[in-house]
């Protein structure tokens, strides 16, 4: 009975850190934006406070998650 020959395989497996990196950080912003958007919108504010508190949850989380998140996966 003959041996199969090995096959070195490349798996991108190492290079995935941008994907995880990205998905975690989607969820991050989803969640603590719809977080504020919910509590602003049940403290019975106007509609157009809730949606300057929604923007600037976005922008706060825009400005605090992408310079760490720039040099990070590699």
């Amino acid at each position: 009975m003959s041996r199969l020959p090995l096959y070195l395989e490349s798996h991108p497996v190492d290079r995935i850190g941008w994907l995880r990196a990205a998905v975690l950080g989607d969820n991050d912003g989803i969640l603590s934006t719809a977080s504020l958007i919910v509590g602003v919108a049940a403290a019975a504010a106007t509609q157009n406070d809730v949606l300057i508190a929604g923007v600037a949850g976005l922008v706060a989380g825009v400005m605090s998650m992408a310079p760490p998140c720039s040099g990070s996966p590699s």
